[in-house]
């Protein structure tokens, strides 16, 4: 094995047990790799040594190179447990020889890329949309356990708590409510307009903005921009006690999540969200009564008396009944999926966005709901 050359690698043994690796020129990228098969060959041919050494006495340059032919070299003898000295590389060779052999890597450590077969995906769905429905069944049974706790007195939750969550829901969401709102009656004013006009019924469009807003445009607007604003803070909030562990802490106190937690949240909502609607409509009549006297070149007053003319408590009754179902529907659609939240940060965003999809999906569907059995009662 004397003197017997491998590229820029030359292998001698100046003792039986002993084989001298020597490293000379250049090992950097820019140069042709190094061939480390026959080196493997050569400790595997007859009894291997006891001991192999490096010099790199010749060596005039290095970069990770060097290092995948040291690495390479250190598992070859780790497996035919052959002593590795390494005294004479260079000493930044030395770290990273040593960084990359303290753990080794740990058999299927590395992950697996599969393709799921087409019914096996499907009924992996399925069987996740079954086990949804069931935890939000048992959602909703524990949130009107919840509610009959508090008819009756005994639910255990902060008062402080309740007026900070009415706050929050309540005069704070005044503004972004103002300006969809009256964005909207703008807009319906507008498109009524366009068509009335052709008939010279402009006066009409009192008629549509106020039976528009108040019966339900109001009240799904409000519950909409809820669902984006207070129903994602409900989710985030809850989401992060879940990551931090502290509604376990609160389990193991014997404090009820449900009570503690979700019900003074979804009463505040059940409460605020028929103010809100109710300032919703007066905001959109002002967005009508705006594109009315501006555009249709109507009088004020006379606005204001066809708007009055045209509503009446059904119609009210209807909208307050809209914004409160969706009041409880925001709440627990925030609630639930901060509840479901995994325990990581990835996971709270998952859930802000879920309760948003859920809320604004849930609202839709209640929409269609109460319409259909308002249209079957005939009000």
């Amino acid at each position: 094995m004397r003197g017997e050359e491998v590229k820029r690698v030359s292998i001698s043994s100046p003792a039986e047990d002993v084989l001298v690796i020597r490293l000379a020129g250049s090992w950097t990228t820019a140069d042709e790799p190094p061939d480390d098969h026959e080196i493997a060959g050569v400790l595997e041919s007859g009894p291997p040594p006891r001991t192999v050494r490096f010099d790199a006495s010749g060596l005039s340059g290095w970069d990770s190179t060097l290092l995948t032919f040291l690495v390479e070299i250190s598992r070859q003898c780790s497996r035919l447990g052959i002593f590795l000295e390494t005294d004479s590389l260079p000493e930044g060779a030395k770290r990273l020889l040593k960084l990359a052999s303290a753990v080794p890597e740990r058999q299927g450590a590395s992950r697996e890329f599969r393709k799921e077969p087409f019914f096996s995906r499907i009924g992996e769905q399925t069987l996740h949309f079954l086990a949804s429905i069931t935890e939000m069944l048992g959602f909703l049974g524990d949130a009107s356990c919840a509610i009959g706790r508090f008819l009756t007195g005994r639910a255990n939750f902060r008062r402080a708590d309740l007026i900070l969550f009415l706050e929050e829901s309540g005069s704070q969401a005044f503004p972004i409510v103002s300006l969809i709102s009256l964005l909207v009656g703008l807009i319906l004013a507008f498109v009524g307009a366009v068509q009335l006009k052709t008939f010279g019924a402009q006066i009409y469009v009192a008629d549509l903005v106020g039976i528009a807003m108040v019966r339900v445009m109001g009240a799904i607007m409000t519950g909409i921009i809820m669902a984006g604003r207070t129903g994602a803070s409900y989710a985030a909030q809850l989401g992060t006690m879940q990551v931090n562990e502290e509604i376990d802490a609160l389990r193991t106190l014997g404090v009820s999540p449900m009570e503690f937690l979700v019900l003074p949240r979804m009463l505040a909502l059940i409460i605020m969200m028929p103010v809100l609607c109710v300032y919703a409509d007066v905001m959109g009549i002002l967005g009508g009564l705006i594109v009315g006297v501006l555009m249709l070149d109507l009088n004020p007053v006379v606005y204001l008396n066809q708007t009055r003319a045209a509503l009446s408590l059904t119609n009210v009754w209807i909208g307050l009944i809209h914004s409160a179902v969706f009041g409880v529907i925001v709440a627990l659609a925030g609630c639930l999926r901060g509840i479901q939240c995994g325990r990581s940060a990835s996971a709270v965003g998952h859930a802000t966005t879920s309760a948003v999809v859920t809320g604004i999906v849930s609202i839709i569907v209640a929409t269609a709901i109460i319409t259909i059995i308002c249209n079957v009662l005939g009000i």
